[in-house]
């Protein structure tokens, strides 16, 4: 089942880190949806994989990431 899961990025600072962090995300297998947000610093994943695998694609991007809400919550298939 997957969970969703809201980060803060709090290193993005422009369109370019936006790219490589949804590309980062994009390649982590089991990742189903992911939204990134300059403005806020953050993102939402919709994953089948642990927050832990989330952080390290995003750290091995070269950016910190952080869960903002612990709202793991399993979503509906």
């Amino acid at each position: 089942m997957s969970k969703k899961f809201k980060l803060s990025i709090p290193g993005m600072k422009c369109a370019g880190c936006v790219s490589a962090i949804e590309k980062a995300l994009g390649n982590e297998v089991g990742v189903i949806k992911s939204e990134v947000d300059l403005e806020s610093k953050s993102a939402m994943v919709e994953s089948d994989t642990s927050l832990a695998a989330l952080v390290g694609a995003i750290k091995a991007a070269g950016f910190e990431a952080n869960e903002l809400a612990a709202d793991d919550q399993e979503l509906p298939a």
